[in-house]
C-alpha cells in the first residue's frame, strides 16, 4: 500500500489485478496532489486521501501519466481497479 506521505520522485513498484496474469511494473511520482487541488469539495475527503501522477519506468519520450488514488482505508486504486503499491528503496 502507498504510505501516507509519498513524495515526487519516489519510485514504486504496482501490480493491477487483470483477466491475465498480472504483471508487476514500475514508475515515479511526478506530482502529489490533494483533493482540493484536483477540483473536488469536502465531501470527497471522506473517500479520497490524495492523488498520486506517476510515469511509468522505463520512461519514454511519450510518456502516459498514470494517476493513483488512496482511499481513506488505505487502498490504492488505479483506472477504478484496486492496485497492490511496494515503495522502493
Amino acid at each position: 500500500m502507498m504510505q501516507s506521505v509519498i513524495e515526487v520522485g519516489q519510485r514504486f513498484k504496482f501490480t493491477v489485478p487483470t483477466d491475465d496474469a498480472p504483471s508487476e511494473r514500475q514508475a515515479v511520482v511526478i506530482r502529489v496532489l490533494s483533493n482540493r487541488e484536483e477540483g473536488f469539495g469536502l465531501d470527497v475527503d471522506q473517500y479520497m486521501s490524495y492523488w498520486v501522477e506517476a510515469h511509468e519506468l522505463p520512461e519514454t519520450e511519450a510518456a502516459t501519466t498514470l494517476v493513483f488514488v488512496r482511499s481513506t482505508d488505505g487502498t490504492v486504486y488505479l483506472d477504478g481497479k484496486i492496485t497492490e503499491v511496494i515503495l522502493l528503496p
